[in-house]
């Protein structure tokens, strides 16, 4: 699967749009991460225990995007991006989403 930010991918055409797909997770920090991310609030500094969290958030949203454009049998996706909106507090959802198309080679 070819997944890009842009609106085209080099040596391909778009033969059809099959239309937007998403893959969207909530994650929330578990408790050893939000007390060390809570700690390192306060000497400052980045917090690598909520970096943990929202990389694999990001990275699962992706592949569940990914999944979707499979089971629309897109070859690729387009215009894809991230957004990230708190849920609840402590929780957030990530959503990974793009146009997925059909491709042919120019």
């Amino acid at each position: 699967m070819i997944v890009t930010t842009g609106n085209e991918i080099a040596g391909y055409a778009v033969s059809s749009y099959l239309g937007i797909v998403r893959g969207i997770v909530v994650r929330a920090p578990n408790l050893a991460q939000g007390l060390l991310g809570s700690l390192k609030q306060i000497v400052g500094g980045n917090i690598e225990s909520y970096a943990s969290v929202c990389e694999s958030a990001r990275e699962q949203a992706y592949e569940r995007m990914v999944q979707h454009a499979e089971e629309r049998g897109a070859d690729g996706i387009i215009a894809m991006r991230y957004d990230a909106t708190e849920f609840t507090q402590g929780a957030t959802e990530v959503l990974a989403y793009g146009t997925a198309v059909k491709l042919s080679r120019v």
